[in-house]
């Protein structure tokens, strides 16, 4: 979990090599190494087509503000493999051979499957293979330069878990009973007022009455009423129909609803129990705080790091 979080804070596009490139003006120059406007097009090319198909770049100022960020990424990435260089991390190629087996074992996918799914994305296998090297070169320059600084105490997990209560507790249930007047789709105005006025009556007289699942039995139109009193048993948000449980969720245990009206027809509903989500014990979650902690600690420390090794090189940008 912890290597696939790190992963994600680098930034993965690779662009294709070509043995031999012609250099139409430079970029940027990165320490010893030159970026030059080819590269930078390239990338920006396949970049620019899929924020296009979101939408999310649609004015000149958006796609040169996009072209300089693109850069900014370029020059970083050159840093880190530069940096790669500096320390002699090498993968050999068992490594990215079980990479890519976990991969392929993970997705349930043959080697068949996955060539084909890579030439899908307009990738050969060889690229594929480049492209996993790259990143596990990076895990193992995060490990070394990040992971290896990084501590989180069960102090700091404690003082999360009591800070956040709310998000280490389950989720609040109710259980429910209804009277279920149903509303035939071909009704006139006419059957609909009638079944509403029923439904009325019935809604006065469970208010008034102790034994709801009684009612249930004698007046809801559900073929499972007559054995279960109308009971919906017990359910948590989202397990419901909306309409329903936006009524439920508002209502003390014991009140009897106003009438609500579905596509079906109309429910009396009962509230019986709602039981307040109750705190998980902390041995249950430590491990998933400490995972969330570790995460946030190692992006601050990443940004750290990157800025710490910007500051130190020589960056000249060209455009």
């Amino acid at each position: 979990m912890r290597n696939i979080a790190l992963a994600l804070l680098f930034i993965s596009v690779i662009a294709t090599s070509v043995s031999a490139e012609i250099i139409s003006g430079i970029a940027a120059i990165v320490n010893d190494d030159v970026i030059t406007n080819l590269e930078l097009n390239r990338e920006y090319a396949m970049v620019l087509k899929e924020e296009e198909k979101r939408g999310t770049v649609s004015t000149p100022e958006a796609k040169i503000k996009l072209k300089k960020d693109l850069l900014d990424s370029i020059v970083d990435r050159k840093l880190v493999n530069q940096k790669i260089k500096e320390l002699n991390i090498v993968i050999s190629e068992e490594e990215v051979r079980q990479s890519i087996e976990d991969v392929k074992r993970q997705n349930k996918m043959s080697q068949e499957a996955l060539v084909s799914a890579l030439i899908g994305q307009g990738m050969t296998f060889d690229q594929y293979k480049m492209q996993m090297k790259e990143q596990l070169e990076r895990l193992r320059l995060m490990s070394q330069e990040v992971k290896s600084k990084i501590q989180v105490s069960e102090r700091e997990v404690k003082e999360q878990y009591e800070a956040n209560k709310a998000l280490y507790s389950e989720e609040p249930t109710y259980r429910a009973r209804h009277i279920f007047l149903k509303v035939d789709k071909k009704a006139s105005n006419e059957e609909i007022k009638k079944v509403m006025a029923k439904a009325a009556d019935v809604t006065m007289e469970a208010r008034s009455e102790s034994d709801f699942a009684a009612l249930a039995k004698k007046y809801s139109d559900d073929p499972g009423a007559k054995n279960d009193g109308g009971d919906l048993g017990t359910f948590k948000k989202g397990e419901m129909l909306p309409e329903i449980e936006s009524v439920v969720i508002s209502m003390k245990p014991g009140e009897v609803s106003e009438l609500v009206t579905t596509q079906a027809g109309f429910h009396i509903i009962k509230l019986e129990e709602k039981n307040e989500g109750k705190l998980k014990p902390f041995e249950s979650v430590k491990a998933s705080i400490d995972d969330l902690l570790y995460k946030k600690k190692s992006e601050e420390r990443f940004k750290q790091w990157a800025e710490e090794l910007r500051k130190g090189a020589a960056v000249d940008i060209k455009m």
